[in-house]
């Protein structure tokens, strides 16, 4: 196997134990921060808690990367870009939006490439395949 496959699955493996504590951070507090009141928060701690489980297990990997880059992406219209004056949204590093985008791009690449090896999705390909 090559270096280029396995690089790509830490990279989804990582991004996966990543994006958890985000998702747990939002349900049960974690560190200085509260557990979130249950509205529309709730739907973000569902998407990046579940969302990162079955990333880092390489479960439904583009359906799911799909759907957690326009959460980023709408997460970094919707709470980051328009924090300040109006040149912070083309400057992500003044309105805290970096971590948005890039999980965003880790995830459209994740979306467009699938998982890597090692995966939920590639073992029932291959079980597929061999029936």
């Amino acid at each position: 196997m090559s270096w280029t496959a396995w690089t790509h699955t830490l990279l989804r493996v990582v991004t996966g134990i990543m994006f958890i504590p985000h998702g747990y951070q939002k349900f049960f507090g974690l560190g200085d921060k509260a557990a979130i009141d249950f509205g529309f928060m709730t739907i973000a701690a569902v998407i990046e808690l579940v969302g990162g489980i079955m990333i880092l297990a390489g479960f439904m990997t583009r359906q799911v990367a799909f759907l957690c880059s326009g959460f980023m992406a709408a997460a970094y219209f919707m709470s980051h870009a328009f924090n300040g004056p109006a040149f912070h949204i083309i400057l992500p590093i003044l309105n805290n939006g970096e971590k948005a985008i890039l999980y965003c791009f880790i995830f459209l690449f994740l979306c467009a490439n699938g998982p890597g090896c090692c995966s939920i999705d590639g073992w029932l390909a291959q079980r597929k395949a061999s029936r």
